[in-house]
């Protein structure tokens, strides 16, 4: 079986690495918010190009604290308007709904399968505070023209970078093209931890403080409560695993766009499409995805042949029973998207023979 992702291998070449810095995690006796955490925060700001890094929990806990402090600030109150796209992972929605906030759902471009940025203007209201946008399979998802309209019209511009550890724009990493910055380490992720873990990145010094303090249930002050915070800190385990990952996160980036590469130049697409992704360092491969209109039978055929594929995303949020209110909403392209997409394997440890599988397979169909 060509497994989809092959976490045990991935991290089986930093072994030795991981062993000893977790080792030496555990014989320190210090777990939370030690020297790991501090070296982590240092390392990864300068390798995304911001002045803050705050560890935090998970992915979705950057993003909620991220608009949380911006609801302390003043900058923002509940009923407020985030435009974010319709085609994202639930945690993008989540983040803006927990905080009382109001997502307005905007639909991608079929070629890029990124919000499309033509759209976007037209769904601004007087209440728009926010834009959230995603770099959904690791492809940088900002245009010059959604910093123009954030600009225009004075918006907070927040990344999801769950999934795009290591993207660039024009020299610049994502994570660092807006006013602040989620960042998931779930396992699978480019940049995986050996659990949950997560991030924000910001330039701005009164946000990183006041989400540093929410993540520390509302405290910058032992026993000191400003804010009704929340528990999400970044373990010290998890903090060394990334510190040992983070050095060889552009090399195994690079080998993810080397399999995005040779799938580009050897598919046969005439029973599937791909959609338009630049594999140059404006990617990072996180997903690679291809779209079917036979998408549940392709799948089984793929199993059949003993290659793992997942779907990224079967439901997309607005047909989610948790937001009911949603479900009676028309996004045709999110739709077709979500009822097409197949996601095949890509990693940075898939072998040439794999590959070679991968593409006979796909061709045969």
């Amino acid at each position: 079986m060509v497994k989809f992702l092959d976490l045990y291998k991935i991290n089986q070449k930093y072994s030795d690495e991981i062993h000893a810095a977790v080792a030496s995690t555990i014989d320190s006796g210090w777990y939370l918010q030690g020297e790991e955490n501090k070296k982590f925060e240092i390392e990864y700001s300068k390798y995304i190009g911001t002045k803050y890094c705050i560890g935090v929990a998970n992915g979705l806990d950057a993003l909620i604290c991220i608009y949380r402090a911006y609801i302390e600030m003043g900058l923002m109150q509940p009923g407020d308007e985030v435009i974010v796209p319709a085609n994202t992972y639930i945690a993008s929605i989540l983040a803006i709904t927990e905080n009382g906030l109001k997502p307005i759902l905007v639909e991608p471009d079929i070629d890029t399968l990124q919000i499309d940025d033509k759209l976007i203007e037209s769904a601004i209201t007087n209440r728009t505070r926010s834009i959230m946008i995603v770099h959904l399979y690791g492809q940088c998802a900002y245009t010059n023209n959604i910093g123009y309209l954030c600009e225009k019209y004075n918006l907070i511009l927040v990344e999801d970078n769950a999934q795009a550890h290591g993207c660039l724009f024009e020299g610049h990493r994502t994570g660092a093209l807006g006013d602040a910055a989620g960042h998931s380490f779930y396992p699978g992720k480019n940049l995986g931890a050996l659990g949950d873990g997560g991030a924000v990145t910001t330039n701005n010094e009164e946000l990183a403080k006041i989400i540093r303090a929410l993540a520390n249930y509302g405290s910058a002050e032992k026993y000191v409560f400003k804010f009704r915070g929340r528990n999400s800190r970044l373990d010290e385990i998890q903090a060394a695993v990334l510190n040992v990952k983070l050095r060889y996160l552009d090399i195994e980036n690079e080998s993810r766009r080397n399999v995005a590469r040779y799938y580009y130049s050897h598919l046969n697409t005439k029973k599937f499409r791909l959609p338009h992704i630049d594999i140059s360092d404006s990617n990072v491969c996180h997903i690679f995805p291809i779209l079917s209109n036979e998408r549940d039978q392709l799948q089984n055929y793929m199993q059949e042949n003993h290659i793992q594929t997942l779907i990224h995303y079967p439901i997309p949020p607005h047909k989610q029973q948790c937001y009911s209110e949603w479900n009676n909403l028309i996004l045709p392209i999110t739709e077709k998207i979500h009822n097409q997409i197949l996601s095949i394997p890509i990693s940075p440890i898939l072998s040439q023979r794999e590959m070679n599988k991968i593409v006979e397979v796909l061709n045969k169909w």
